[in-house]
């Protein structure tokens, strides 16, 4: 259940406030009758004072009051669910986050301004289906595949270099991770992979695994980020700037594009290579060659609408509240007959 307007929520704590001084009231009344001796001898001198009655009217109009704050924030269940056929693509991004990603030559750095891009991409996406894959010396799925692009859009911007401790670029390794996470797995051209990296330090076999992801009638297109020239990696410490990172015998460590270890896999993928700068990050051009791609039809579920529930609490908070008018703090001739709350036993106990 959700609220679509929760904000009204705290008004609740209003009524937690009510509550404490009527029970402030009460042992303030009680202290009061004592003054005057036991409450069981005056009680006899007031036949038409009730104790409990106003306990209950109090309960009554404090359940009501709840009922119509909860009312008016709008309780939602999306129950209505819809299956609907799609006919598009499935597309894995796989997103390098090694310490060379904070490399500044690609503003603000090339991780940021490739987290941008995927953002715009998903924005542009309509019957496809997305998932993201991170990865530096090890891969791990930030996103299944899912046609959920608010989803997407969320987990992609919560991806920082902390994610994976272990420093590398493993592309062959994050490419079999994403092979595996697609939904469909027959032959057909409907499945594409874009990995997004500056290809240094390349640590496995990616060129083989792009092949076998082709096998499989996957395509793999590539983007480059940064400058073959180089930059070095800056340092933060709290969020500001402290630095370059130094290797062993403390010179300034240089990241630097691998082009060709991009270009090679986007050959073995069957894909486009296109290197990213400061215009533009090349995905307009992928997304291109994306929409030409075989469309397969495939089921998908999504909650059409969110069915409103208020009506329920507002009948309640109604019978609540009417039936604390009907309730009076002092006895009458028929009510005292009734002895609703049991209060006629109760002043009869010795």
């Amino acid at each position: 259940m959700k609220f679509e307007n929760s904000y009204y929520l705290f008004g609740l704590t209003i009524l937690i406030v009510f509550v404490l001084f009527y029970m402030l009231q009460r042992m303030w009344k009680k202290k009061a009758y004592k003054k005057y001796g036991e409450y069981a001898v005056i009680s006899r001198l007031m036949p038409d004072v009730s104790n409990a009655r106003p306990l209950g009217k109090f309960i009554l109009l404090m359940l009501g009051l709840a009922f119509i704050i909860i009312a008016i924030a709008r309780p939602q269940t999306g129950s209505k669910m819809e299956k609907t056929k799609r006919k598009g693509v499935e597309l894995m991004i796989l997103l390098d986050v090694s310490n060379s990603m904070l490399a500044q030559d690609i503003k603000p750095n090339r991780l940021e301004r490739a987290k941008q891009a995927i953002g715009k991409l998903i924005e542009k996406l309509e019957n496809d289906r997305i998932g993201i894959v991170v990865f530096a010396g090890k891969p791990y799925t930030q996103l299944p595949i899912t046609s959920d692009f608010v989803a997407a859009k969320m987990f992609t911007s919560t991806i920082t270099t902390d994610m994976i401790p272990t420093q590398g670029t493993a592309i062959g390794s994050a490419i079999e991770t994403a092979i595996k996470s697609f939904s469909i797995n027959d032959k057909t051209r409907n499945k594409a992979i874009v990995i997004i990296s500056d290809g240094e330090n390349h640590e496995d076999d990616a060129v083989e695994a792009a092949k076998e992801a082709s096998d499989k009638g996957i395509y793999i297109h590539t983007i480059g980020m940064g400058l073959p020239t180089g930059t070095p990696i800056p340092i933060f410490k709290n969020g500001i700037a402290a630095g370059f990172k130094l290797d062993a015998d403390g010179n300034t460590v240089v990241t630097k594009l691998n082009e060709t270890m991009l270009q090679e896999i986007a050959v073995a993928g069957k894909g486009m290579y296109v290197r990213a700068n400061n215009t533009e990050i090349g995905l307009n051009k992928i997304l291109d060659e994306i929409d030409k791609m075989e469309k397969k039809e495939f089921d998908a579920k999504i909650f059409s609408d969110y069915e409103d529930h208020f009506h329920y609490f507002i009948a309640f908070a109604l019978i609540f509240l009417i039936a604390e008018i009907f309730i009076f703090e002092r006895r009458g001739k028929w009510f005292r007959k009734l002895d609703l709350f049991k209060e006629n036993s109760n002043r009869n106990v010795k």
